[in-house]
């Protein structure tokens, strides 16, 4: 075969490519850390900053809450994305007024940020008629 061909054979770095992405895959995939994530819940833990640190679950969404640098994030994501509906996303941190995402979305509702500090936080979420309120959290 000519050297330039793309067909590294045994020898190239493709195969090692190939095996090593392999093995990452398969210790990834035991350690749990390689997880299958629908598109709505792998847009929602991108959209917020710092670590995932509460779930809430309702009837027909969840609020994805993240915490990082003195500052709490939510999202409200559909169980069932697709048509337009309503929903909502709010978080307060004690002392302050709320802030709020509400509309008619296809995917999600937020992300919604608040300065906390070490304040308490409330969440609240709602997806058509289920909606979730978490009470002061984060304490």
């Amino acid at each position: 075969m000519p050297v330039g061909s793309g067909d590294r054979g045994r020898t190239g770095r493709g195969g090692a490519a190939r095996r090593w992405l392999a093995l990452g895959t398969a210790v990834l995939a035991t350690s749990g850390l390689l997880t299958l994530m629908t598109p709505a819940d792998a847009r929602a833990a991108s959209s917020c900053a710092g670590r995932a640190v509460r779930s809430l679950p309702f009837s027909t969404g969840t609020v994805h809450i993240h915490r990082g640098g003195g500052y709490v994030c939510a999202v409200t994501v559909p169980k069932d994305p697709g048509p337009k509906r309503s929903m909502l996303v709010s978080v307060q941190a004690r002392g302050n007024r709320p802030v709020v995402d509400k509309g008619r979305y296809r995917y999600r509702a937020g992300p919604v940020t608040v300065h906390a500090g070490q304040r308490c936080v409330r969440v609240k979420g709602k997806v058509g008629r289920g909606s979730v309120s978490s009470g002061w959290i984060l304490c």
